[in-house]
């Protein structure tokens, strides 16, 4: 719709355009070719018919030059005519009283004498030299420098009709705007079903392709839930085993004493690693197969993502108001916003306290993660996001795509709170 809009608007902008200049190069063009009759008229027809008599106020040369004019010149387009003398006396019009009559010439007029080419202008009705054409309302003068048969100049002005001028060039237009302005609709109309086919063509790979998203990221869920699973009967099981077996090895050991002291706190040394392996398996687990929230609840799900820094020596506050309801896009968004600010907390931070905090606010829903690490700087999170740690510039944006909004409050030295707040549908 937008493309059919656009092409539309084009096209009459095109089109208005086109007929502008087209209109007015075809009143130029007529223009051009009133002059170039006018020319004719005065080379043609009256110049051979000026005597020296006329500048000299010979009735019988004034007479001749008449009969010209009346019957060959004067038509429904030419209304009048003047014939000048270089001094601006008017040897001859088909209008009597004019004759004898001496006028400044206007600046169209000189030239045309000066130079010896026709020219041409609209008439001023207002000058004194043109009161009798006044009831014309609107002429067009053509100057046509002229000579006598003895070589005297002279100027043979004719005026026209400048609605004839316009008639002629309202036709030359009309012959060709209906064949530019029918081209672009041609292309136009033609345009559309392509650009219809293109668009679906469009539409239809995108969809495709958001579905080849969604497969692969229900895919690598899968996989993700696959390994974590395999992880956690297998691995974690086996770890869990050799720990059994080796703090009651280590039990034995000591109880029978005979100086195997020694053996044993390695044993017991040995069974502790194991379950701190096994801790940091399960931390592992969580992080590559998120909690399924929707049967677990957002609180159990946090509880668990906490529960693996206590092995660390880290202290966790956590308060969950229950209460809540919450979509199931909600708790994802929150989850994740907790996970990297945690995960932040631990392996950046060095944090020896974390507390986080959920429940609502100005009608929506905000989470809180503090941590007591040794925080950052603004240039230190740049550097970061240029080492390619974008996990909150990430988060940032999925939040604000929700409607809401994430805050990173850090200070060298003091911690570092995470903050956000998503509306609640």
């Amino acid at each position: 719709m937008q493309f059919v809009l656009a092409g539309l608007a084009a096209v009459v902008l095109i089109s208005a355009g086109t007929i502008y200049v087209v209109r007015r190069n075809a009143t130029s063009e007529a223009i051009s070719q009133a002059r170039e009759v006018a020319g004719i008229d005065g080379h043609a027809l009256a110049e051979p018919n000026l005597s020296d008599g006329l500048v000299n106020g010979d009735a019988a040369a004034r007479a001749r030059i008449d009969e010209v004019v009346r019957r060959r010149i004067l038509s429904e387009r030419v209304v009048r005519v003047k014939i000048w003398t270089p001094q601006g006396r008017i040897t001859y019009s088909d209008e009597p009283r004019l004759i004898g009559r001496t006028f400044d010439l206007g600046a169209g007029e000189r030239s045309a004498l000066r130079s010896g080419k026709l020219a041409a202008d609209l008439s001023d009705l207002e000058e004194a030299e043109n009161r009798f054409e006044r009831p014309y309302h609107k002429l067009l003068e053509v100057y046509v420098p002229v000579r006598t048969t003895g070589g005297q100049p002279l100027l043979f002005e004719v005026y026209l009709r400048y609605s004839s001028v316009a008639e002629s060039g309202q036709r030359i237009w009309t012959t060709f705007a209906p064949v530019l302005v029918g081209g672009l609709l041609l292309l136009y109309l033609v345009q559309v079903p392509m650009a219809w086919s293109m668009t679906r063509s469009l539409q239809q790979g995108q969809r495709e392709r958001e579905e080849l998203l969604h497969r692969a990221i229900d895919a690598s869920d899968a996989e993700r839930r696959r390994i974590a699973r395999d992880l956690h009967d297998g691995v974690v099981q086996s770890l869990a085993g050799v720990s059994y077996s080796l703090a009651a090895a280590a039990d034995r050991l000591q109880d029978n004493g005979d100086g195997r002291v020694e053996v044993a706190a390695s044993l017991r040394q040995a069974a502790a690693d194991t379950r701190q392996s096994m801790r940091d398996l399960r931390s592992l687990i969580v992080e590559i197969a998120p909690p399924d929230l929707h049967e677990e609840g957002l609180d159990n799900a946090l509880g668990d993502l906490l529960a693996p820094l206590a092995g660390s020596g880290v202290q966790t506050t956590l308060d969950v108001d229950t209460a809540l309801v919450l979509g199931p896009e909600t708790q994802a968004l929150l989850y994740r916003v907790a996970q990297e600010a945690v995960r932040n907390a631990t392996s950046h931070a060095a944090a020896q306290q974390v507390s986080l905090s959920l429940g609502a606010a100005d009608g929506g829903i905000r989470i809180v993660v503090q941590d007591d690490g040794r925080g950052f700087s603004p240039e230190e999170l740049e550097q970061r996001r240029h080492r390619g740690h974008v996990g909150l510039k990430l988060l940032t944006g999925l939040v604000a795509d929700a409607g809401g909004h994430l805050t990173v409050v850090s200070t060298p030295g003091e911690g570092t709170r995470v903050v956000a707040e998503v509306p609640n549908p």
